[in-house]
């Protein structure tokens, strides 16, 4: 064999095993998986803005939308009026109390002197008698007042219970995202009128995504969880790109293979559902095919 001959073979040999190591058959396949978040209105309104799109990177707790907080406001200078007029009430009762305890230690200072008086027949028993009905009265009036203090308390609990229930409400109106992740679908768009619990937009975090593929129990013993492993996606038609995984689960229980995937041995009934994390750089999507090498 001449020297150009054994060149020729040894690049065929090179080509040939580099396209095995890339294009070789998977040990499992399966789809790309996210945990995916709708968002949903918790008040009702008009949509005021909502300037989010789909594909759009978010923070997480960045404003997606914001509900009309109109009435929520005005309902809350209501209160914050009635809160002023109550608290107004209060220095006044207590000063009526300061009067009527002044009027009760004097009287029951001519009370004392009556009761000597009494004994030297120097007072009668109805100036002693009625002394003591006045003080009697006052304290009537101390007790009603101790009556309508604790009303007022009750009353002001109730309006601080109902303010916090608007500023909850208000800042349930922005609508700030959960996660940090990408905008999947959009619901709605600013103008309309929603309710609590109607969906807004779902977003999802795809910085890493998971493969669920499915094994035998013959490739079951070389799969573990926190292992290493490989991950493919299509490049084209007949090239792959390859991704560092880990398996995140292993399935200890069996169940039937779906229709959806086919294993490396097509008699097998019986398959173990595997997860694989792998991080993302922006070409794996939900719902993509992959397949992974153990």
């Amino acid at each position: 064999m001449d020297m150009r001959a054994q060149i020729i073979l040894w690049v065929a040999a090179l080509v040939f095993t580099g396209c095995h190591s890339e294009t070789g058959q998977a040990d499992a396949y399966g789809t790309f998986e996210v945990t995916e978040v709708t968002v949903s209105a918790e008040t009702g309104g008009r949509i005021l803005l909502f300037e989010i799109r789909e594909g759009q990177d978010i923070a997480e707790g960045e404003e997606i939308a914001l509900i009309d907080t109109t009435l929520f406001h005005l309902q809350k200078g209501e209160l914050e009026a009635s809160m002023k007029s109550v608290m107004t009430r209060i220095p006044q009762v207590n000063g009526q109390n300061d009067i009527l305890r002044q009027q009760i230690e004097n009287l029951e200072v001519n009370i004392s002197r009556i009761e000597k008086m009494l004994k030297n027949d120097a007072a009668t028993q109805k100036q002693y008698d009625d002394l003591t009905g006045q003080v009697a009265v006052l304290r009537k009036q101390m007790a009603a007042n101790h009556t309508q203090k604790a009303s007022i308390a009750a009353e002001q609990t109730l309006l601080a219970s109902k303010m916090a229930t608007l500023d909850e409400q208000i800042r349930r109106s922005h609508v700030r995202s959960p996660l940090k992740g990408v905008i999947l679908e959009k619901y709605a768009e600013a103008g309309e009128i929603t309710a609590p619990g109607r969906p807004l937009a779902k977003l999802a975090d795809l910085s890493v995504v998971r493969l669920k593929v499915y094994v035998s129990g013959a490739q079951l013993v070389k799969v573990k969880t926190g292992a290493p492993c490989t991950v493919r996606i299509d490049d084209g038609e007949k090239d792959y790109r390859s991704f560092p995984g880990t398996v995140s689960h292993v399935s200890d229980k069996a169940e039937f293979t779906p229709k959806i995937i086919q294993t490396r041995e097509e008699r097998v009934t019986l398959v173990y559902a595997v997860t694989i994390d792998v991080a993302n750089d922006g070409s794996m999507k939900p719902g993509m095919p992959g397949e992974a090498l153990f």
